[in-house]
């Protein structure tokens, strides 16, 4: 689009969403860009189905994310959290300041989670326009438990994201790899109320895969995409996320509170 067409579409009060994803190892198997392919095809679907009813453009991926955990098997560029916030709050002043009033962070990898959290929260109260985020793996979690047969929810290179990339781009996965890329000694290190940081090669050591691609499908692919853009959809059509968040930090706020 052009800036002008761009400029309609903020008449529009339409919500931009930015697609957060991350440049980082997906096995033997899966190009480095796995994360930035499905979470944008995610969200322009998600804008088709909304298209009448909730206008929404896309944004181009972020494709940095906060990916360090991954850096053991190599091909991964990964941001800090003080950059990637700082990406997103310029982001936001930008899409301001060309009228919009509303930004979805749509999220597709995992190591992004906690900090979009956070980056939503701060920015939501400094900004003054709702900023919300979702993961799109969560968001249908339920449904993608329904359609993988060996695993139950998204994890790394796994099922479920080899039958996504099977899906969208069939050329571009090594299927001669796949045989060879499931992880046998993966631990899972998210169940305990303890947390610390575990790189990839102390949770998925030699392949850096937590799943068994094998199981992958290009069929389950589409039905997972169809789940996500909905899910995704829904959350564009909810009014009560977009809004404007409560101005807890204007001055004198709290005196009046108790009067």
């Amino acid at each position: 689009m052009t800036a002008a067409e761009i400029g309609e579409w903020a008449a529009r009060d339409a919500t931009v969403v930015l697609p957060v994803a991350a440049l980082e190892q997906h096995g033997p198997h899966l190009p480095v860009w796995t994360d930035s392919l499905i979470g944008h095809a995610t969200a322009v679907r998600a804008a088709e189905l909304v298209a009448g009813d909730a206008p929404a453009i896309v944004l181009p991926p972020m494709w940095q994310g906060i990916s360090e955990h991954h850096l053991p098997f190599g091909g991964t560029i990964s941001l800090d959290f003080r950059a990637m916030q700082a990406v997103i709050a310029c982001v936001v002043r930008s899409i301001q300041a060309c009228g919009f009033r509303k930004l979805l962070l749509s999220n597709s990898h995992g190591g992004n989670v906690e900090p979009l959290m956070v980056i939503a929260r701060e920015l939501g109260a400094e900004t003054g326009i709702p900023v919300v985020t979702v993961t799109i793996h969560n968001a249908a979690a339920a449904a993608i438990a329904g359609i993988l047969e060996t695993q139950s929810g998204t994890l790394h290179a796994c099922e479920a994201e080899t039958s996504l990339y099977l899906a969208l781009d069939p050329e571009g996965v090594r299927k001669d790899r796949i045989a060879g890329a499931v992880s046998e000694n993966a631990r899972s290190v998210g169940g305990s109320a303890f947390q610390r940081f575990w790189s990839f090669e102390e949770r998925a050591p030699v392949t850096g895969v937590r799943g068994d691609p094998r199981a992958a499908r290009a069929e389950k692919g589409e039905r997972i995409l169809a789940a996500m853009a909905e899910a995704l959809a829904s959350g564009l059509r909810d009014p009560s996320l977009w809004i404007a968040p409560d101005d807890v930090w204007t001055p004198g706020r709290a005196a009046r509170a108790r009067q």
